[in-house]
C-alpha cells in the first residue's frame, strides 16, 4: 500500500481535530473528484513498518487529536493493510476514534467480509461516491447529499444504517 499523504492535524475530515492519511488508489473515478490524483495505487510513498510506526507514535504523543481518519483514494481498495494500521493503532490509541472514507455503501461493504473487517475497526464511515449533480458544499465533512455519515457501531447493532447526528 501506497500513501499520497498525511496531515498531523486537520479539523477537515470528521470531527474534532484528527490525524489524516490518504490512502493511494481507487477505482470509483467519480467525476469531480477533488483528489484525482490519488486514484493511482502507486502514487506518494510505500507505507512501511517505519512510517507507520512513526505516524501511530505521533498519533498517541499528540493531546489534541480526537482521533485518526482514513481518506484518499478509497481506503477499502487496501483494506488489508488499513486493518493492520487500524488494528495498531487501536491497540496504542484506544481513547481515540476512528473515521474513514469510501465510495462504497456502507451496505455493500457489510457484504464482503475483509471490507466489513475494516469498517469494523471504524466509528464512522462516510460512505458513497461523490456525486456531482448531489454536490453541497454546505454539509459537513462530506462533498454530494448522496453520502452519509455512518455510526458503524449503532449499525450493526441495528441492522440498518445509522447516521451520525451533528
Amino acid at each position: 500500500m501506497n500513501i499520497c499523504g498525511y496531515i498531523p492535524e486537520s479539523i477537515n475530515e470528521g470531527q474534532g481535530v484528527r490525524a489524516v492519511l490518504f490512502v493511494s488508489g481507487c477505482r470509483h473515478a467519480c467525476p469531480g473528484c477533488f483528489n484525482t490524483a490519488s486514484w493511482d495505487f502507486e502514487a506518494g510513498e510505500p507505507f512501511t513498518d517505519e512510517l507507520k510506526t512513526r505516524i501511530l507514535e505521533e498519533i498517541a504523543c499528540n493531546p489534541l487529536l480526537e482521533g485518526v481518519t482514513l481518506c484518499g483514494g478509497d481506503p477499502f481498495f487496501s483494506a488489508e493493510e488499513c486493518i493492520s494500521f487500524l488494528s495498531d493503532f487501536r491497540e496504542c490509541c484506544p481513547d481515540k476514534n476512528v473515521w474513514a472514507y469510501t465510495g462504497f455503501t456502507f451496505e455493500a461493504v457489510m457484504r464482503q467480509p475483509k471490507l466489513r473487517q475494516l469498517a469494523l475497526l471504524c466509528d464512522v464511515i462516510v460512505d458513497g461516491k461523490f456525486i456531482q449533480q448531489e454536490r453541497d458544499t454546505s454539509l459537513s465533512f462530506r462533498g454530494s447529499r448522496n453520502q452519509r455519515l455512518v455510526n458503524v457501531a449503532l449499525s450493526v447493532k441495528k441492522g440498518c444504517v445509522v447516521e451520525v447526528s451533528l
